[in-house]
């Protein structure tokens, strides 16, 4: 059965067309061309002949034009598109004009380095031209790393690498430096929070080195779809760029259905397992031998649905290698060799975590699957076009879960469907990210007076702050790193603060005190490690459970030891927030809002240990650590007494606690963001306020933006908190809008509902 027929046989089926809240019908699109520029060197436009490739499509040539013209870009068009043209023709003619010149391409992950690098090389050697190419980065043999900095024309490497490897060591970059024309920025819609205001930071460091080393680079970026990617682009380079965003490339036929599992308990709203749906649906893909590819959240989802299907396949004599699973903790040569089978059509299936979402290349699937939405709109359309990557018909099914967040997209295919109102945010000069790189900075290259490292933040008062503080020292009109050890080994892109905890495996030896073969299985950020790692929890790593042994709060180590028990512990956290100083805020008629600076004080007071099958409690114990503070940023909303005065104190807690649940689901879709990235809290009676209070702030010491872009929309999350109530089919609540009923009362969801119609309006 192909695909096309299996499509005819789903509409006919009235079982699987019952769970159906969505079918979208995509039609296919005609591509539009443009010839080559000219000037073109012949070679290279021989061997894109050669490869059936006989004009461009009209925004590579766009791209390259803005290119020629010595313009920063921004290339935004959907998933196999041809946005690898958009950069490897411009560099390529460059260096072939001007065999000095150098080009840096930055990647998110060491896979899409490696795939992207295959690719050029082939191109390369095609053409017969010197240009070297190389990858550097952490599985670089010491051996190559010497002609990588020497001879390499284009140099491939991810922002850790960037930050560690290259930037602190530029004198032995010296060619680079000099000469670096392109800097290429793929897929920058990851880099959003943390990690995208870390790498605008990087991008500081290393235009800082450029001007000193006399290069003046072009940078050329390249995104999926959201609603700001020239402005997330202009606030990781400094620049302004021109944006490309029409696509001319073609697409076949694409049908997107959103499958909602049947409800199990009419009461609570729950719904079957999208994981044993998700392994129903792709096994009728692989009994039909339909290529397919299924994504998952969790490794353990993974090997779940990887076993089933393996076992679906299994032949007489024990071979299932037509299904496969990709996740982080494969060897590297494990993954190319599933890459390879991708690509031959030797593997029909693949199960798979996030990391095949970016554009690695793994040829040609028919079906993408994922259960459960991924998270934003901009990595789903990048998990379905996994599928469909040759102009040919494709389905994508994505399996809802009962969470909030997938009850709400599928029930609301027009938000999906429709202009992306996805933000990507950062924010570079967050005091905390900013004063890291800057002594990154400092090690690397002394500042002079007068230099300028940031536009929002005074470089020379902090410049002085650490000359007071003995990291740097002041001579004459330079400002010289001082200090003994080296800033960016201790800095990691990916979270605000340095202070992380190491978790130790201490399972070989009898106590702490005799570590026999100590060996560190992870870390986890100081604002978390006291709610994971306190003495006695049960810490889960990779399915393997260790109970901590002990947790060195001054050396930031947690020790723990494999342990093999039926039960997991869950700590109490207690939360409260102090207002240091409203920096904006405006009155409307049934509430304030405000946005500001806040302190949060964490204090773990106890733990209660769960039987893992059956939920029940098993008992609890004391924690003893020290409070953890952490300044941020928040937004608020006040509520007046004319809004809530009609409410008994349980119906408004109940409410508060169910719109605070439900913003907490909506919140992550406008801003792009993880969950995790943001804390919702409400008070019936705000230490600050007096009023009943909702609380939004960024869980990130001095804040990343968050807050502050919540502030600015104003109302505009209400209407979709509202919405996501009312279409909730529960009767008085559920985990899927605005928590359980056991938790907000029979009144909650009610009270919810009509405290958020009521916000929306100014």
């Amino acid at each position: 059965m192909n695909l096309d027929q299996l499509i005819g046989t789903l509409r006919a089926d009235p079982e699987f067309m019952g769970n159906v809240a969505h079918w979208e019908t995509i039609p296919p699109k005609q591509a539009e061309y443009a010839p080559f520029p000219d000037g073109t060197d012949p070679r290279l436009i021989e061997v894109l002949r050669n490869r059936g490739i006989y004009q461009l499509y009209s925004h590579q040539r766009q791209a390259i034009d803005l290119a020629s013209e010595g313009k920063d870009i921004c290339v935004v068009t959907p998933t196999a598109s041809g946005k690898t043209m958009c950069y490897n023709l411009p560099v390529l003619g460059e260096i072939m004009k001007n065999p000095d010149a150098r080009a840096l391409y930055l990647f998110p992950t060491k896979a899409l380095s490696a795939d992207q690098v295959a690719e050029l090389y082939e191109l390369i050697e095609a053409m017969h031209v010197d240009v070297k190419t190389y990858t550097y980065d952490g599985d670089t043999p010491a051996a190559a790393r010497r002609a990588v900095r020497q001879a390499g024309h284009i140099v491939v490497t991810n922002p850790d690498m960037l930050h560690s490897g290259i930037l602190p060591h530029h004198t032995k970059w010296v060619k680079l430096f000099e000469n670096l024309k392109y800097i290429v920025i793929d897929e920058i819609h990851v880099y959003r929070g943390v990690f995208g205001s870390n790498l605008g930071n990087v991008i500081r460091r290393l235009l800082r080195l450029c001007e000193f080393y006399g290069s003046h680079p072009q940078f050329i970026c390249c995104s999926a779809t959201i609603a700001n990617p020239d402005k997330l682009s202009e606030s990781l380079i400094g620049r302004p760029v021109a944006l490309v965003d029409k696509s001319g490339a073609a697409s076949g036929e694409r049908h997107v259905i959103f499958y909602n599992p049947p409800v199990i308990n009419e009461q609570l709203s729950i719904r079957r397992s999208a994981l044993q749906e998700t392994i129903a649906l792709a096994s009728r893909m692989v009994d039909n031998n339909i290529s397919t590819i299924v994504f998952a959240k969790s490794r353990v989802s993974v090997e779940v649905i990887t076993r089933h299907l393996k076992e679906r396949v299994r032949e007489p004599l024990g071979n299932s290698g037509k299904v496969r699973g990709y996740r982080g903790g494969y060897l590297p040569s494990l993954r190319r060799e599933i890459e390879r089978g991708l690509r031959s059509g030797s593997v029909r299936a693949v199960v798979s975590t996030n990391a095949l979402e970016l554009g690695i290349d793994i040829g040609q699937l028919d079906v993408c699957i994922m259960c459960g939405y991924p998270g934003t709109i901009a990595s789903t359309w990048q998990e379905a076009g996994r599928a469909g990557r040759r102009k040919n018909t494709a389905l994508t099914i994505l399996v809802a879960t009962s969470a909030g967040l997938d009850q709400y997209i599928v029930s609301n295919p027009s938000y999906f469907f429709g202009h992306s109102p996805e933000n990507a945010l950062v924010h570079p000069d967050n005091l905390y990210v900013l004063m890291n790189h800057l002594k990154c900075a400092a090690y690397e290259l002394p500042f002079r007076e007068g230099d300028s490292f940031s536009q929002g933040v005074s470089t020379a008062e902090l410049l002085d702050y650490l000359a007071e503080e003995h990291v740097l020292q002041k001579t004459g009109d330079r400002y010289y790193w001082t200090a003994e050890e080296f800033p960016a080994a201790d800095l990691s892109l990916r979270s605000v603060t340095s202070e992380n905890f190491l978790i130790i495996d201490i399972s070989n030896s009898s106590d702490v005190s005799t570590i026999a073969n100590p060996k560190v299985i992870g870390e986890m950020d100081r604002f978390t490690a006291p709610m994971l790692l306190h003495e006695h929890a049960i810490y889960l790593h990779e399915g393997q459970q260790y109970q901590v042994e002990k947790l060195d709060f001054p050396e930031k180590k947690a020790y723990v030891r494999a342990v093999d028990v039926d039960y997991y512990t869950d700590a109490d956290l207690n939360t409260s927030i102090k207002v240091i100083d409203v920096l904006k805020d405006q009155e409307f008629a049934s509430y304030e809002m405000a946005y500001g600076e806040i302190v949060v004080t964490w204090l773990v007071t106890m733990f209660k240990k769960f039987k893992l099958d059956t939920q029940e409690s098993l008992g609890f114990g004391e924690v003893n650590l020290p409070e953890l503070e952490m300044p941020t940023e928040a937004c608020w909303w006040a509520l007046l007494p004319s809004m809530t005065s009609g409410y008994s104190m349980d119906d408004l807690q109940g409410g508060m606690l169910g719109l605070a649940n439900a913003l907490r689901e909506i919140l992550p879709l406008y801003l792009m963001c993880s969950p995790h990235d943001l804390c919702v809290q409400y008070h019936v009676r705000d230490p600050f306020t007096r009023k009943p209070t909702l609380i939004v702030f960024d869980n990130y010491a001095g804040g990343i933006g968050l807050s502050e872009k919540v502030y600015g929309m104003k109302n505009l999350v209400f209407e979709d908190v509202a919405s996501l109530i009312s279409k909730c089919p529960c009767e008085c609540g559920c985990p899927s809008c605005v928590g359980p009923v056991s938790e907000v009362g029979p009144n909650g969801k009610q009270v919810a509902f009509e405290l958020a119609e009521r916000l929306k309006q100014l």
